[in-house]
């Protein structure tokens, strides 16, 4: 969901004012991905009877944004050949509106106390400066903080797997986590590593090794401890331990994708890991949850798969500017909107009783409100300071 595109001569492109060239259809499906996501958490509070219960709408727009992520980074990071440099441009890709919204959370805090799965302790400070909040099960200021943890975890991994090369062996690592999220399905019920000592231990080791993977002393050895600890924390001290590993294996095999599309692997490692991550949860503790019991599972995955496929078909064909404008601020529109729902229900109340004319007039309010806010964070937080990244970035 948050990764950088790499240039590709072939492909339809879209260009914004004061940064690199970007893939259109990428951009289309980040904005799928994100208006699946608003509409899981909004469709409940003001329109209940619109959402969909045959599949999961947010868990469909996160398997989109995490594929996006998968195909993108790990070519991305390769691009460049320079780790300082990602995650210099990562920091000031993911961190100024995180920060900021997290401030916002806070401030709203004098009226909406902070919700009850954020504890009151530096264990959660420290969660929330490594974005690791959900693998050392802690929850984060807005709701949908908790997918970060994974992104971080795929960016670590990644790294790690570059500086001892071996990153282009992406279809063994989808089918191989693909396996894990089996595996651990089978055997674990709740994590291993409890308490809030993951969190303390992980914030300290996680600063230790950004300083050196920056400023270039041991590496190596950073990266190798960084990788080591978040493939750790993933299966043994996570909300979900198959869940987290079945995500990675989705990461992957975008991953598995892109090399099949540069001539560089084949395709039957993203069958293969489909039909694991497909099966991952059927011998699982949660596996009565709704939105893991087979038909919603499957269901939700095909139509995700299905939308990356057809959108990754039409990339040589123009797509709707709105759509490739909403994946733009996608990261701001994911962000904002749970704290921004949270406060249109305190305001307006309980809108389910209400006519369905009203209710869908502050639907329409509520999103309105939503992109508005976000084009002017994209404009003037995410934009400026991406721009200062990658000038950051290329200094020697």
């Amino acid at each position: 969901m948050l990764g950088r595109v790499s240039t590709t001569a072939a492909s339809t492109r879209t260009a914004r004012p004061g940064t690199s060239t970007r893939l259109a259809w990428l951009d289309a499906l980040r904005g799928l991905g994100a208006t699946a996501v608003l509409l899981e958490h909004a469709l409940p509070w003001f329109m209940p009877q619109l959402r969909p219960y045959w599949f999961s709408l947010g868990l469909y727009g996160i398997l989109v944004f995490f594929l996006v992520s998968g195909y993108i980074i790990p070519v991305s990071l390769e691009g460049r050949g320079d780790v300082r440099a990602f995650w210099i441009s990562r920091f000031f890709r993911l961190y100024p509106i995180y920060l900021l919204v997290a401030a916002g959370v806070l401030v709203m805090a004098f009226w909406l106390p902070v919700r009850q799965e954020v504890p009151r302790d530096v264990a959660s400070v420290s969660a929330h400066l490594t974005m690791l909040l959900d693998v050392v099960h802690l929850g984060g200021l807005a709701d949908t903080m908790w997918t970060l943890s994974y992104e971080m975890v795929f960016y670590l991994l990644v790294t790690a797997l570059f500086v001892y090369g071996l990153h282009r062996r992406s279809g063994t690592l989808a089918v191989g986590f693909g396996a894990v999220a089996v595996g651990t399905g089978l055997v674990l019920t709740a994590p291993l590593l409890t308490g809030f000592w993951p969190a303390y231990v992980s914030g300290v080791v996680f600063a230790a090794g950004m300083v050196c993977l920056v400023t270039g002393r041991l590496r190596r050895t950073a990266a190798c401890v960084l990788g080591v600890m978040a493939v750790v924390l993933l299966l043994f001290a996570g909300f979900v331990p198959w869940f987290g590993a079945a995500i990675l294996a989705v990461m992957f095999t975008g991953t598995a994708v892109r090399r099949w599309e540069q001539g560089t692997g084949t395709l039957w490692p993203v069958a293969a890991a489909t039909a694991l991550v497909a099966a991952a949860p059927v011998w699982a503790e949660q596996a009565g949850w709704w939105w893991v019991r087979p038909g919603v599972w499957t269901t939700t995955i095909a139509l995700a798969g299905a939308t990356f496929a057809g959108a990754m078909a039409l990339r040589g064909r123009r797509l709707p500017r709105f759509l490739v404008w909403l994946g733009l601020v996608s990261y701001s529109v994911y962000l904002l909107h749970h704290p921004l729902l949270r406060l249109t229900h305190a305001v307006v109340g309980d809108t389910r009783s209400m006519p369905p004319a009203v209710q869908a007039a502050v639907t329409a309010g509520f999103v309105a409100a939503v992109l508005g806010l976000s084009r002017l964070t994209y404009r003037y937080v995410e934009l400026p300071m991406q721009n200062l990244g990658r000038r950051l970035a290329r200094r020697p």
